[in-house]
């Protein structure tokens, strides 16, 4: 596997999405993310099951800022935090949760719905540990699962957001970590479980193909304040000069033949 520290990437023109095949050829592959929803492509799949989270507060750990994302890490050394059901066989175990969001409210997202792109992304990554580690899993077609909720400016914001934001301090530039106890991310989940499932990528190098999406249908509302929290995160270490760490989504890329399946009609 071709790790990405080796060659620096980022959402620059010199060096972000459209560069990133070069070092990372599986970037142009045929099951690449994010893609496009369009309610016209979707297939309605009656055989779909809810999926569920059981996640234990406990497992946080810390949140922390890596230049490309603000990212909250889990305990995944046993199966304390898990995503089971859906379009999954067995359970997954939460290993972290990032964000993606643009320069201002009205994009952000890596998905897009009918054409539309939400103000921000959030992921929580799960594996797979039918296989020995993370690393093993992530070269297996079956090997992770992404829950995916986008984020949309609203006027009722989801005050669940706030512990997370609250911590954006602690973690200004790039390399900082702050220890981040006691959270259990269901809070964030909307309402309705309603999804849309399809087999894609990693949206960051090396883009591997080995993930089991879950989008979810239904946006949690966020304040534009909120999002401008994100956006005061620099992408540059302490000793730099400050970057605002913005409009770190991938462009969509081509669906190809695959199909995406709805849970809800």
């Amino acid at each position: 596997m071709i790790n990405p520290n080796y060659y620096p990437w980022g959402y620059d023109s010199d060096n972000g999405p459209d560069q990133w095949h070069k070092n990372y050829p599986i970037a142009k592959g045929r099951h690449q993310s994010p893609i496009e929803i369009n309610n016209k492509e979707v297939h309605y799949d009656r055989s779909l099951l809810p999926w569920f989270a059981s996640y234990d507060p406990g497992a946080a750990k810390t949140i922390l800022n890596n230049g490309k994302t603000c990212r909250v890490v889990f305990d995944d050394s046993f199966d304390r935090s898990v995503l089971r059901g859906g379009p999954l066989q067995g359970v997954y175990r939460l290993r972290q949760l990032h964000f993606h969001w643009g320069s201002s409210d009205d994009h952000g997202s890596e998905h897009v719905v009918n054409g539309v792109r939400y103000a921000g992304e959030l992921h929580l990554l799960h594996w797979n540990p039918k296989y020995s580690n993370y690393l093993d899993a992530v070269r297996r077609t079956d090997g992770i699962a992404v829950l995916a909720i986008f984020l949309q400016v609203g006027k009722t914001p989801k005050p669940e957001m706030k512990r997370i934001l609250e911590e954006i301090n602690a973690i200004k530039t790039k390399g900082k970590e702050a220890p981040f106890p006691n959270f259990d991310p269901s809070i964030l989940f909307p309402k309705s479980h309603d999804y849309w499932t399809y087999h894609g990528s990693f949206t960051t190098p090396p883009c591997e193909e080995c993930i089991t999406w879950i989008v979810l249908r239904e946006p949690i509302i966020v304040s534009s304040d909120q999002m401008a929290k994100l956006r005061s995160l620099s992408k540059n270490a302490e000793n730099e000069p400050e970057l605002p760490l913005v409009d770190n989504w991938r462009p969509t890329q081509p669906r190809y033949f695959r199909m995406v399946s709805a849970s809800f009609l």
